[in-house]
C-alpha cells in the first residue's frame, strides 16, 4: 500500500528531518509576520510603536484629503455667492435705468419692476442659503483642523520612534558588554542554577538562564530542549516545537530524544497538525519500541 511505503520511508529518516517537516509551526519572533508571536519585551514595544506610527500616518492622509475636499467645496460656494451678488446688483442697475427711461410705458415698468423684485427676493434667499451652507462647512473644517495631525507632529513622532530604536540598540549593546565583562567560568554555575529553577518550576528564571547558556554556546542542544519543555508545560506549543527542532538539529542522538519527539508530536496535535503528529507517534514506536514514550505514543494513536 502507498500508505505503508510512506511510513517506511518516513521512519527511516532521522529525527532532524522529521522535525524539519513541520515548517508551519516555526517563525517565533518574526516581526515581519502578519501575526507575530514569541516576541521579546523590546520587540513588542517596537511592534506597537510601529503600529501607532502607521495609524497616525493613515489618519494624517485621511484628514488632509478631507480638508482639501472641504476647501474645494467652500471655494465653489463662494464663487456661486459672488455670482449671485453680481446678478442682484445688475438687476438693481437695470431697474434704475428703466425708471429713468422715457421710452417705456409705466405699465411695462410696473410689470418689469414686479418681476425684478421677485427675482431679487429669490436671489437674496439663495444667497442666505449659500451663506448658511458655507458656515456649516467652515465649522466642519474647523473641527477637522482641531484634530489634524500636522506634518511637524508626524515628523516628531517618527523622530521619537527612531530615538527609541537607537536607545534599545544601545541598551542591548550595553547589556552584551556587561555580560562579556562577567567571568565566563560561571557557565557551569549558571547551568546548575537553571536546573534548580526548572525543578522548582520557576520557568521564567530558568528560561532566562538557558537562553544565556545558548548565547555562550554552553550545552546549546540541551538548553534548547529544556526551553522547549518549559514552553510545552506552559502550553505555548508553537514555541515549544521551535526549540525542539533546534535542539534536534544540534544533537539528534541525545538521550532525551524520545521525550523530545513525543512532546513534539503532542504539540503538533494541539496546534491542529494531526497528520504530522501521527507520523511522529509512529516514528517513536518504531525507533524506541521499548520506551515509555513509545507506550504513550501508542495510546495517542489508539485515540
Amino acid at each position: 500500500m502507498k500508505f505503508s511505503k510512506f511510513y517506511f520511508l518516513f521512519l527511516t529518516l532521522s529525527p532532524v528531518l522529521l522535525l524539519s517537516a513541520e515548517p508551519s509551526a516555526f517563525g517565533a519572533g518574526d516581526l515581519t509576520s502578519s501575526n507575530p508571536y514569541g516576541l521579546t519585551k523590546n520587540e513588542k514595544v517596537l511592534l506597537e510603536t510601529e503600529k501607532k506610527l502607521k495609524t497616525v500616518s493613515n489618519k494624517s492622509k485621511s484628514q488632509a484629503s478631507q480638508l482639501d475636499s472641504l476647501r474645494e467645496r467652500i471655494d465653489g460656494l463662494q464663487s456661486i455667492i459672488e455670482s449671485l451678488s453680481r446678478k442682484s446688483q445688475s438687476n438693481k442697475i437695470n431697474l434704475q435705468n428703466i425708471q429713468h427711461s422715457t421710452d417705456i410705458s409705466f405699465t411695462n415698468i410696473d410689470e418689469y419692476q414686479k418681476r425684478l423684485s421677485l427675482s431679487i427676493q429669490e436671489n437674496k434667499q439663495a444667497i442666505q442659503e449659500m451663506k448658511a451652507l458655507s458656515l456649516q462647512l467652515s465649522k466642519s473644517l474647523d473641527a477637522i483642523s482641531t484634530d489634524y495631525v500636522t506634518k511637524a507632529d508626524y515628523n516628531a513622532l517618527v523622530k521619537n520612534v527612531n530615538s527609541f530604536k537607537t536607545l534599545v540598540a544601545k541598551e542591548m549593546k550595553r547589556g552584551a558588554r556587561t555580560q562579556s565583562k562577567k567571568s565566563f567560568i560561571k557557565s557551569a554555575v549558571l547551568y546548575n542554577r537553571a536546573k534548580v529553577n526548572y525543578n522548582k518550576k520557576r520557568y521564567t528564571n530558568a528560561i532566562s538562564d538557558y537562553e544565556a547558556l545558548i548565547k555562550r554556546n554552553y550545552k546549546p542542544a540541551y538548553s534548547h530542549y529544556m526551553i522547549g519543555e518549559m514552553y510545552f508545560k506552559r502550553k505555548n506549543y508553537e514555541n515549544a516545537i521551535s526549540y525542539f527542532k533546534k535542539s534536534s538539529s544540534l544533537y539528534s542522538k541525545a538521550s532525551y530524544m524520545p521525550n523530545l519527539m513525543l512532546h513534539t508530536a503532542i504539540a503538533m496535535s494541539k496546534t491542529g497538525d494531526k497528520q504530522h503528529a501521527k507520523a511522529f507517534f509512529n516514528a517513536i514506536v518504531q525507533k524506541y519500541p521499548n520506551s515509555k514514550e513509545a507506550r504513550a505514543a501508542k495510546r495517542y494513536l489508539d485515540i
